[in-house]
């Protein structure tokens, strides 16, 4: 009997009972039960031998993904897969959630894979403590700098989120917005959306005309779900609120339909921005005002600097790419 036969009988997929078989995450308890069940009751031994000689050799790049419902992270992943496979190197995809210690998984993974490199997804760098040290591999970081790792086998690809979320307030203040919502993530250092929520503060600190601005922030997941909860929470706390800055798109998806639930039009009544220039925000109705992100440059670039590090062994790089505006139909002008 082979894992083929055991992913045949139990239902599920090859790569779902590898994770069950290696002992791995991200299967569910009801996955792994079944999959336990058919192996006992089948005598299902793994090849030991072929364990041993698939992690004496390094066999792919991995890319750990932080949370499931990032169509941002989608859309760079798969544009890595597809770079990475004109360099006829594999791939292994692996999603964590949200609140998952990715540095504590990337060390298993190490042990078990024996991956070339690892990139990362949605990087928490307050989880990258001493245990960075233990890393000795090829990783980049995107959208995410990792520059304050001082650790010459990591790299990153990122945007400057503060200063592409000061400016997407200052669009706000400037439309005459003065009660702004903002929504998403946890503010804590090392976080991408502290940077995000810095770059919303200093705006609004910085706005010196004679009628006040302040903003009220709600901290959530990044789903189209936690989104559209967060945002009636927002409401109905603070009814004054005039513009809702989502700190992504995905976030926002969720906003725009919660104010649609609660009878809000969009732009007449609330207005609402987004982050990351995903391919559905041009879908929306309205078209959604959002910060774009360059899926297509952070994939080539991070791809670029992976490969020179698993050949060259090359130091550690950090860079941080271009973004834009990108003015839709969610944005009234007001005052």
């Amino acid at each position: 009997m082979t894992i083929k036969d055991i992913a045949r009988i139990s239902g599920y997929g090859i790569g779902t009972v590898s994770r069950v078989i290696n002992n791995q995450t991200g299967v569910s308890d009801a996955a792994r039960e079944k999959i336990l069940r058919v192996i006992e009751e089948n005598g299902f031994e793994p090849n030991v031998n072929a364990k041993l000689l698939k992690m004496s050799a390094k066999s792919a790049v991995v890319v750990i993904i932080k949370g499931n419902q990032n169509m941002l992270f989608a859309d760079i992943v798969e544009r890595i897969q597809n770079l990475l496979a004109g360099y006829d190197e594999d791939v292994i995809v692996e999603y964590i959630d949200e609140d998952g210690d990715e540095i504590e998984y990337a060390i298993k993974l190490t042990h078990s894979v024996n991956p070339k490199g690892i990139m990362f997804l949605g990087a928490n760098l307050a989880l990258f403590d001493e245990r960075v040290k233990e890393f000795e591999i090829p990783g980049v970081i995107i959208t995410t700098g990792g520059e304050i790792l001082a650790n010459d086998n990591i790299s990153s690809i990122t945007i400057d989120d503060t200063a592409a979320t000061y400016d997407m307030t200052r669009y706000l203040l400037e439309k005459g917005h003065r009660r702004i919502g903002v929504i998403g993530g946890q503010v804590s250092e090392k976080q991408i959306s502290f940077n995000r929520y810095e770059g919303c503060k200093r705006a609004i600190d910085e706005w010196q005309h004679d009628d006040r601005a302040e903003f009220t922030y709600i901290p959530c997941r990044y789903s189209m779900k936690a989104g559209y909860e967060a945002t009636k929470r927002l409401l109905e706390e603070q009814p004054e609120v005039t513009a809702i800055m989502a700190l992504s798109d995905t976030i926002a998806i969720g906003v725009m339909r919660a104010a649609a639930d609660l009878g809000k039009h969009i732009p007449e009544e609330l207005s609402v921005t987004g982050f990351d220039g995903i391919e559905l925000a041009g879908y929306c109705v309205p078209r959604l005002t959002t910060i774009n992100q360059n899926t297509e440059i952070m994939a080539s670039r991070s791809v670029d600097i992976m490969l020179k590090h698993i050949n060259y062994a090359a130091a550690g790089e950090h860079e941080i790419v271009p973004y834009s505006l990108i003015e839709g139909e969610s944005v009234k002008s007001i005052g």
